[in-house]
């Protein structure tokens, strides 16, 4: 299977750091997974969102983890987040500090992505 870059020049990710409440790690991925692949997120009826999310958890901190994917437009993810607050899906209700902003995502944008042509030549 040919290497494709991780997320594409020009492009953003949003990257979420944050705690769940202590011990409640598997019901939050449960509940998270419960609502991300259903037909009620909004985030997968966009077509600015590039790559599908993934969600890490921290191996020296199980009750730490990080939300990331790639998308074409910051402010569209933004606009569509606000949605997603509305709905108020059950697995937030597992995160700490929620009224310290601890689920508000940072945004980098991609300026270096190997091209696909020396990616395949390394096959």
């Amino acid at each position: 299977m040919a290497m494709e870059p991780l997320g594409k020049k020009g492009n953003f990710f949003h990257i979420y750091s944050f705690w769940v409440k202590p011990g409640t790690g598997p019901e939050f991925v449960e509940k998270f997974e419960e609502f991300d692949y259903s037909d009620g997120n909004p985030m997968h009826k966009s077509p600015y969102q590039v790559k599908d999310g993934v969600m890490l958890r921290d191996t020296e901190d199980p009750d730490h983890f990080w939300l990331i994917a790639e998308w074409g437009s910051v402010e569209e993810h933004r606009r569509i987040l606000g949605e997603l607050r509305e709905l108020q899906p059950e697995f937030v209700s597992y995160i700490q500090d929620l009224d310290k902003g601890a689920f508000v995502p940072k945004y980098g944008e991609i300026v270096s992505s190997t091209p696909q042509e020396i990616l395949d030549a390394a096959e």
